[in-house]
């Protein structure tokens, strides 16, 4: 095997390694934790990294981005219905892990000096999570463990969020309920997983 073919071979199988498939159970994080590299490498490290630069719970950005993307990299919202059954174009440009928009996502890259930061890259997007919650926490005062009123500012916004546009909103408080739920469901199975 010539010296060319070798490093095409290699090259595809790191690349092969980095892209990571949908877990197979989504409501176990533990199963989450162990398909993407186990607990000392990979996906529990960059969160458990995230969580020490920010002081989010793992628990926290695991809820979130269950609920954003299913853990699917390349997840974007579906598109409209024109006339009921003509695929249409997408209500927003959220894409990735974190369904975040691209001018939020910017404002993260500059923010952190991450330029390369990418939407579907796990350890970027628990970053962003982090990240996000951390400003929540400086902007509106919400403590950096309170699951259901992070989730409110990361839907609405931080400006949406101080503005109070959930209060009326039954569909944001309850997508925000079930962060919070799923959140005390991860914090109990972190408790439990085998390392």
């Amino acid at each position: 095997m010539n010296k060319s073919v070798l490093m095409i071979t290699l090259l595809s199988f790191v690349w092969l390694g980095g892209c990571a498939s949908q877990p197979s159970n989504i409501g176990d994080v533990c199963t989450v934790f162990d398909e993407n590299g186990g607990w000392f490498n990979n996906w529990y490290k960059q969160a458990k990294k995230s969580e020490k630069e920010f002081g989010v719970p793992v628990s926290v950005m695991m809820a979130t981005i269950w609920k954003e993307s299913a853990f699917q990299a390349r997840a974007k919202p579906p598109r409209k219905k024109l006339l009921g059954f003509i695929p249409w174009k997408r209500p927003s440009n959220a894409y990735g892990y974190p369904q975040a928009l691209k001018g939020t996502w910017k404002w993260y890259r500059e923010d952190t000096g991450r330029g390369g930061a990418d939407r579907n890259d796990f350890g970027d997007a628990v970053h962003f999570v982090g990240w996000y919650y951390y400003q929540s926490y400086k902007r509106n005062g919400i403590a950096r463990n309170d699951a259901y009123h992070l989730y409110l500012s990361y839907y609405a916004g931080h400006g949406g969020f101080k503005r109070g546009t959930w209060k009326n909103n039954a569909h944001m408080k309850n997508a925000a309920a079930r962060v919070a739920s799923m959140e005390k469901v991860y914090r109990r199975q972190m408790a439990g997983c085998k390392r």
